[in-house]
């Protein structure tokens, strides 16, 4: 184990890390496009289009956002009940390696990959589940 600890809490660490580059990837875009001043004001208005790459950036981090939120869970709770097994830890790696090959596949607009590395996160996130309960 590292100073981060388990396995499990590596890649939520690590997930972090990648949401954070995430968020920067998706704003940049923004700011070029739709300027400071929109992005400073209230945004009551629309911005302008984002255009195809900044526009996948975006919904990209906003994916993230959505399966992040479980992935969190499910490692606290192996965390905190001690329920570290090689299933969670699996489960931890192909969630974050998942996420890491999602951003450039949505991005790219690679038909079918992007689902099939979202559903894989998914998977991750069940086998990071599957050793909460004892006999599962």
């Amino acid at each position: 184990m590292s100073a981060v600890g388990s396995v499990e809490m590596q890649m939520l660490w690590w997930s972090v890390v990648l949401g954070l580059v995430q968020l920067v990837l998706s704003v940049l875009p923004s700011a070029q496009v739709r300027g400071f001043v929109w992005a400073s004001g209230p945004r009551d208005e629309p911005g302008a289009p984002l255009g195809k790459i900044g526009g996948r950036l975006e919904r990209a981090f906003r994916n993230f956002l959505e399966t992040f939120v479980f992935f969190v869970a499910a490692v606290l709770m192996v965390e905190v009940l001690g329920r570290h097994s090689s299933t969670s830890a699996l489960g931890a790696q192909i969630f974050f390696w998942a996420r890491v090959a999602y951003v450039p596949a949505y991005a790219a607009g690679i038909p079918f990959l992007r689902t099939l590395l979202w559903s894989a996160s998914v998977v991750g996130v069940v086998m990071v589940l599957w050793g909460i309960y004892p006999g599962m």
